[in-house]
């Protein structure tokens, strides 16, 4: 119990810190400093990579305690770490409003203290500490209003829910058709990457590309500020959708690596 325990605290911890890397993105985009916001998130993908590194065994380690007891029931395990996810995702939404203000001073603080370093140790006071909290705002019922308030953009939406989808399950999948055909389970547990890699090709040439698009017209005055606010929350919105999609596509995911392997 402490071990999934454990894995189920990783995974909202990844999802919560991949989900507000929106956060990070408008923050720059509040302050005229888009590039260094982006050279903030390397501080979000230290903290994810760190926590995905971390779950990796543990995960692998139930898929081996399954195969040698029938009573280690793997499947409703899989589908907990993947509400985990949504978890993770909902948190990310409930203090996005404030990360957002938090991170627009943060880059602030990096421009004047020149270095990651410099600056974390700058915010080591317990003023500065106090002084953060003010910038805390909890999301309110308007908010939520107002994001769906107007046209939609369904097709960005559709596409990131998709893609989030994909990246939560492909691991787990890739897992779980090791444990369906143990005789190729050294195949099936490195073969997420026939998941992931769709997942990827949709990030890279249909989601990342409208996102900075929105952000240039944004710092050019082309675009209302307002208007990409509404987008960012519309997208971990979706995201949020896409880790509950996922719970349908585990099963599928695995028994389609299955039949590849196979």
């Amino acid at each position: 119990m402490i071990q999934l325990f454990m894995i189920l605290m990783f995974t909202v911890v990844i999802h919560t810190v991949d989900s507000l890397s929106y956060a990070l993105r408008l923050g720059g985009l509040r302050s005229r400093r888009i590039t260094l916001a982006l050279s903030l998130s390397g501080l979000l993908v230290l903290v994810s990579r760190t926590s995905n590194i971390a779950q990796g065994p543990m995960v692998g380690n139930m898929v081996d305690k399954a195969l040698k007891s029938a009573s280690f029931h793997l499947e409703p395990k899989l589908h907990g770490i993947i509400a985990a996810a949504t978890a993770g995702s909902l948190l990310a939404m409930f203090l996005f409003p404030s990360v957002v203000r938090l991170c627009s001073r943060m880059i602030v603080h990096l421009e004047a203290a020149g270095s990651i370093p410099k600056m974390t140790r700058n915010l080591m006071s317990f003023t500065k500490w106090k002084n953060g909290m003010t910038y805390f705002k909890w999301p309110t019922f308007r908010m939520l209003h107002s994001l769906f308030d107007g046209p939609l953009p369904r097709r960005l939406m559709v596409l990131n829910m998709t893609v989030t989808a994909i990246y939560t399950v492909g691991v787990l999948s890739s897992l779980y058709a090791a444990y369906l055909w143990p005789a190729f389970r050294l195949t099936a547990s490195t073969s997420s990457g026939l998941i992931n890699g769709l997942a990827t090709i949709l990030l890279t040439l249909l989601i990342d590309p409208r996102i900075a698009l929105l952000s240039d017209k944004a710092l050019r005055g082309e675009e209302r500020l307002g208007r990409i606010n509404r987008v960012f929350g519309l997208m971990m919105v979706s995201r949020m959708a896409g880790t509950m999609l996922a719970q349908l596509l585990l099963v599928p995911c695995a028994y389609w690596i299955g039949w590849i392997i196979g």
